[in-house]
């Protein structure tokens, strides 16, 4: 034991991320920290990596995660936000929605709260941290994508085109549909989805996280793996230059099932080697998460 619970006093290890006796937190989930061209972050069940990119002048995107137990076991959780550069603070404002949308996610899964109604309360949490960005100059906003990877199942969670994918052997798909005008032309007939994405208006997103929409209506899922796989959340960044599932499976596997921080990194690269035209995250939670002697003691309940 190193100390006291700051709460209620009784011993703590340095490993505990809370307190067995009260619940207090000790240790707040992992978020990409401000401003940072590069980043990279490792909890043990997820890692992620974040790049500026080589085109734009700062990191727009924001990343965090947390390895925690539900009723089934260990879990991990994932976030991944991309802020919206026509609206100001954009570097801002993904990162205050990811790291508030961890926070409440995290919340709820120790909670024990339906993965479904804990992702939607963390969407909403991320989009009321943007309230405190809002100046003269217009309403913050940034995509959102989270998945909550339990031992039977993967809950995903999004607004806008920031993505979240199956990756396995032959059986590898995307869980999200992008809130775009993309999707909107291929849904109509209009075009396929390659003409679609070669249209100037591709990437304009129909839903987001933003003070300008309070109470945003995410999408959620959940999706039961038939076996072992890796959960890739990412922004456009990365799935600009390679969309397809199996293909992104090729390049990840085997090594995300081992080494995800390693993996992530190559992935971020190749979006770089690729053209770098925007800013990439990357994060990988293989599946299913480890055991749980894997995590720190205070998380083993």
């Amino acid at each position: 034991m190193t100390g006291g619970c700051p709460s209620c006093g009784e011993p703590v290890g340095s490993a505990d991320e809370f307190c067995e006796a009260c619940g207090t937190e000790l240790r707040a989930p992992a978020v990409s920290a401000p401003g940072k061209d590069h980043g990279e972050l490792d909890v043990g069940l997820a890692a992620g990596v974040t790049d500026r990119g080589l085109r734009h002048s700062r990191n727009e995107d924001a990343m965090a995660m947390a390895a925690t137990r539900d009723a089934d076991g260990p879990a991990a959780i994932a976030v991944v936000c991309d802020g919206v550069s026509s609206a100001p603070r954009a570097d801002e404002a993904s990162l205050a929605a990811a790291g508030a949308a961890v926070r409440e996610l995290l919340s709820g899964v120790r909670a024990g709260d339906d993965p479904a109604d804990a992702s939607k309360a963390a969407a909403r949490a991320g989009g009321n941290a943007l309230s405190s960005l809002v100046s003269q100059a217009g309403a913050p906003a940034a995509t959102y994508a989270s998945a909550v990877v339990g031992t039977s199942a993967v809950t995903v969670c999004w607004l806008g085109d920031s993505r979240v994918y199956w990756l396995s052997d032959g059986a590898s798909k995307c869980l999200t549909k992008d809130d775009s005008l993309a999707e909107e032309i291929v849904e109509a007939g209009l075009a396929s989805p390659e003409e679609a994405m070669a249209s100037p208006h591709a990437h304009v997103i129909t839903r987001w996280l933003g003070a300008d929409l309070p109470e945003p209506e995410a999408h959620v899922t959940r999706f039961e793996p038939a076996g072992p796989g890796v959960v890739l959340v990412c922004s456009d960044g990365l799935w600009n230059y390679r969309p397809d599932a199996d293909d992104l499976a090729a390049m990840a596997l085997p090594g995300a099932l081992t080494n995800p921080l390693a993996t992530a990194a190559a992935l971020v690269k190749f979006a770089v080697d690729a053209g770098g035209m925007d800013n990439i995250t990357v994060v990988l939670v293989p599946f299913p998460p480890a055991s749980t002697e894997t995590l720190p003691r205070g998380d083993r309940r």
